[in-house]
């Protein structure tokens, strides 16, 4: 028999867009209120728990950090596709082309894949880079991939996805997928053993000291209100090497953390300071 749905009240939906909030710098607008009905009914459910009122009280007084992970990882929207905003892509070959004829063998390689949902973005770029430059190898080429939600991490590590997310993809970019069975494909060793996926909070401290020469955080921000927006946008800045480059989504903005960028591309950004000082030498 059909359970009866879990009533939401205003004061209950207030609690849970403040704790998503604070824990994760989400900012839940009231047209995501059917969205919170679906996502954390089955969870109070499986709980026992009467209400979301007392989910909330559970996980302020007595939830483990699991259960505060799987609070975030319901309230997370994770859509992404291979080669996502290609022009992204080509600005990034041309970027590295720069590198390598700039460097010697060996050098030190980093890009940055954060909010990478389940993992086409981190892959895309390792491809991409590995058909257009092979000698890459010959390189110390890494990526790190990270994201809130440690369930889209768990899928994205495997990289395993059915074929059908391939499509419209030419046939040069779909050659390098390894075919399984029952219509999965999976990403190639060879780029898998380029990527570290790492669980990372955004809006909490960052363990990794970079620099990296690229970061992509592309449609990320748009789930944080204003002023978390332009604190984000200004510490990936310093998370910049010389010379890198951030790639934001088609409808994001750096807002107040755009003062230290020049814009050089579509939603392409150079540091002003990084950039000044290269036309200078």
């Amino acid at each position: 028999m059909e359970q009866a749905e879990i009533s939401l009240s205003e004061r209950e939906f207030t609690r849970i867009k403040t704790r998503v909030y604070e824990v994760a710098g989400i900012s839940l607008s009231d047209a995501k209120r059917t969205l919170v009905i679906s996502r954390l009914s089955k969870i109070v459910r499986a709980l026992g728990l009467p209400s979301f009122d007392a989910y909330v009280d559970y996980l302020e007084r007595g939830g483990s950090a699991q259960d505060s992970q799987e609070f975030v990882n319901a309230l997370t929207t994770n859509l992404t596709r291979f080669y996502r905003e290609d022009h992204h892509f080509a600005h990034l070959r041309t970027h590295v082309a720069s590198l390598l004829s700039e460097k010697p063998r060996g050098t030190r390689l980093r890009i940055w894949s954060a909010g990478c949902s389940t993992g086409q973005e981190p892959y895309t770029i390792g491809m991409d880079l590995l058909t257009a430059f092979p000698e890459l190898k010959r390189w110390d080429f890494k990526i790190l991939a990270t994201d809130i939600d440690t369930a889209v991490l768990a899928k994205a590590a495997r990289g395993i996805y059915p074929q059908t997310e391939l499509a419209g993809l030419s046939a040069e970019r779909m050659r390098p997928f390894v075919k399984g069975d029952e219509g999965m494909v999976q990403v190639p060793e060879s780029v898998r053993e380029l990527i570290a996926f790492k669980p990372l909070n955004l809006i909490g401290p960052w363990p990794m000291k970079g620099p990296f020469d690229a970061i992509f955080c592309r449609n990320v921000a748009i789930y944080f209100d204003k002023p978390t927006q332009g604190e984000l946008f200004g510490r990936l800045g310093k998370m910049l090497a010389p010379g890198g480059f951030l790639y934001i989504g088609h409808s994001e903005n750096l807002g107040s953390g755009g003062e230290g960028f020049r814009l050089v591309g579509k939603t392409v950004y150079q540091s002003k300071a990084i950039a000044s000082k290269r036309e200078a030498a």
